[in-house]
């Protein structure tokens, strides 16, 4: 798949990196990769497959830095996951060539919502606040998980998180988030189908509708409001760049709700940003 046809033409805003940017940053992550894990003294990486282009593109970057015998994939499908998804997450660990296990997180969610101190839980969990509650507890389990197989092989934990999550929040704080670093975490979701095309990851992976899965149907754009190329647009625009709110309005022709809901993404999500706050210290 070229990298120049993952643009969709109802995109407002054109983030694809030029042939020498891409091959620069190709190198760059993979560098990125190999030196984390060499100044961790570590013997390779795990990381969750999901199916998704995030993990797709990291895990192919990582087979690239450590050579497929440094990536051990884990596989942890929920009751939630289309199997369809669990599927290409193991087509994406065999094409690799890569070690993986599936780790069915069932038992452990059950075993949360059986600890949970009040009865009949579970006939509310498909609704907020406790969906989204639950679907916090499967994430935070993959990161549990990921780090035990980590620290059990002396390897680490790789993220699989992009920049357009990462400004707007769009992750578990201490699940999803719970690595040593994110390879892709400086990269737009367009950017990263860019370079996921270049590494000649599937199209229908490269073109795949983004979902966390915390719950039943979920998909990420219908979650945040609005699609990830205006997303990416205004961001890069707006909260990354210098124009106001009124000029990113007029050079993308997006509406002033679009650009909005972006602020409110990106403001109500600082915390997950920044370390846990403390006291100023009295005395020093």
């Amino acid at each position: 798949m070229s990298a120049d046809s993952v643009l969709s033409g109802s995109a407002p805003l054109d983030l694809r990196l030029s042939d020498a940017e891409l091959e620069a940053t190709r190198e760059h992550v993979v560098e990125f990769v190999r030196s984390v894990v060499d100044d961790a003294g570590a013997d390779g990486a795990v990381l969750g497959l999901s199916g998704g282009i995030d993990s797709t593109t990291t895990a192919h970057v990582a087979v690239e830095a450590l050579g497929a015998d440094g990536v051990h994939g884990l596989v942890m499908p929920s009751e939630v996951n289309a199997a369809d998804n669990m599927s290409d997450a193991e087509r994406v660990a065999e094409d690799l060539g890569i070690e993986y296990d599936v780790l069915d997180i069932n038992p452990i969610y059950e075993s949360f919502l059986d600890a949970y101190p009040e009865e009949d839980v579970e006939s509310r969990v498909d609704a907020d606040p406790l969906r989204t509650a639950a679907g916090n507890v499967r994430v935070r389990i993959r990161g549990v998980l990921n780090y035990f197989v980590a620290n059990a092989e002396n390897r680490v934990v790789l993220g699989t998180g992009n920049r357009s999550e990462t400004l707007t929040g769009y992750f578990t704080k201490y699940g999803d988030q719970a690595v040593d670093c994110n390879p892709i975490g400086n990269l737009y979701k367009q950017q990263v189908r860019q370079l996921a095309a270049a590494m000649d990851v599937p199209r229908d992976l490269v073109m795949k509708t983004p979902s966390a899965e915390m719950w039943l149907g979920q998909t990420d754009e219908e979650e945040m409001g609005l699609d990830y190329d205006t997303l990416d647009a205004v961001l890069a625009l707006h909260v990354d760049g210098p124009l106001s709110q009124s000029a990113t309005v007029r050079q993308l022709d997006v509406t002033p709700e679009q650009v909005e809901r972006v602020v409110e993404l990106y403001e109500r999500s600082a915390h997950k940003r920044k370390m846990p706050p403390a006291p100023e210290p009295l005395f020093r």
